[in-house]
């Protein structure tokens, strides 16, 4: 059975096609303007999705890379401080040998002690070194400073007793210290013969016009285990730097994963624009056919 066209059916299928060329014209357009194959997630759900998914673990990467970077501020500012804290130890080691010299008079030993306490005073400041208005020394008290002048009847002491370690989060489920024990460094072996509380012997000996030769092995029993502290802090300043440049290859891999996924590919995109528009004309060159006649084309 023949189906009758009419006119109207003429016209509205004509300026249904042209909707329809004019729609599939804007996409392309939408695209080669903002860059992007999906302008809404309607557009494509599996590209919005993976989208998604791309942007969260960018986010979580960029932030796992703020953890490292302030892991390696911590660190850095550690190994500093305990290289000066190295020099210190080396130079209380070349007093305390000097001193064993019979011919030091004892009025240059109390010079020496002058030298000695300032050393010390010296210490208590690296010991109370911040970083970002928090002391590195302090374990997780970081807002506590870890060294008194005024504990041990003021003479100053590492007052400090906190050993807990600060991890943060590098990776999923990955953490890495920031900062190091302090007890091993400033309060070895305890507190009643750590580091200062030698100073304190040394400087009561000087003082009064003695050697103090005598506590050269608790000295160098000190800087031992300061070297060991320390390599133990390179090895994790190491692993922080690896990490590091592995999170960054993540980036320009996740990046570039996102990229493909939505980004437009606009060579393609220009010659479907091009060859829509040649559609568009060639459906108003049609469609100026199709419009019936009026009395006033017979009119002329």
């Amino acid at each position: 059975m023949a189906v009758r066209v009419t006119q109207n059916m003429l016209n509205s299928n004509m300026l249904r096609n042209l909707h329809n060329s004019m729609r599939n014209m804007d996409k392309l357009q939408d695209q080669l303007a903002s860059g992007q194959k999906i302008a809404k997630p309607s557009d494509d759900p599996v590209v919005a999705a993976r989208g998604m998914f791309y942007r969260s673990s960018l986010m979580e990467n960029e932030q796992y890379t703020r953890n490292v970077d302030e892991a390696k501020s911590w660190l850095d500012m550690t190994d500093s401080t305990m290289d000066e804290v190295g020099n210190v130890m080396k130079r209380i080691k070349e007093l305390l040998i000097y001193s064993g010299d019979g011919a030091i008079s004892p009025e240059d030993l109390k010079t020496m002690a002058s030298e000695v306490q300032e050393l010390k005073n010296h210490l208590g400041t690296l010991a109370n070194q911040q970083i970002n208005g928090k002391y590195i020394f302090a374990g997780t008290d970081t807002n506590k400073a870890p060294y008194d002048a005024a504990a041990n009847g003021g003479k100053g002491d590492f007052v400090n007793t906190n050993s807990s370690l600060i991890n943060l989060e590098v990776s999923q489920n990955v953490f890495v210290t920031s900062n190091v024990n302090a007890q091993n460094i400033f309060n070895f072996p305890d507190n009643a013969n750590n580091m200062f509380k030698l100073l304190d012997n040394i400087i009561t000996e000087l003082s009064n016009g003695r050697s103090a030769a005598q506590f050269q092995q608790k000295a160098d029993q000190q800087f031992d285990k300061l070297l060991a502290e320390r390599a133990s802090l390179g090895a994790n300043v190491n692993r922080v730097e690896l990490i590091a440049e592995r999170l960054k290859t993540q980036e320009v891999s996740i990046s570039d994963l996102m990229s493909r996924n939505e980004d437009a590919n606009m060579a393609e995109v220009m010659t479907d624009l091009k060859t829509q528009e040649s559609v568009h004309s060639a459906a108003l060159g049609s469609g100026a056919r199709i419009i019936q006649p009026t009395l006033l084309d017979f009119l002329r």
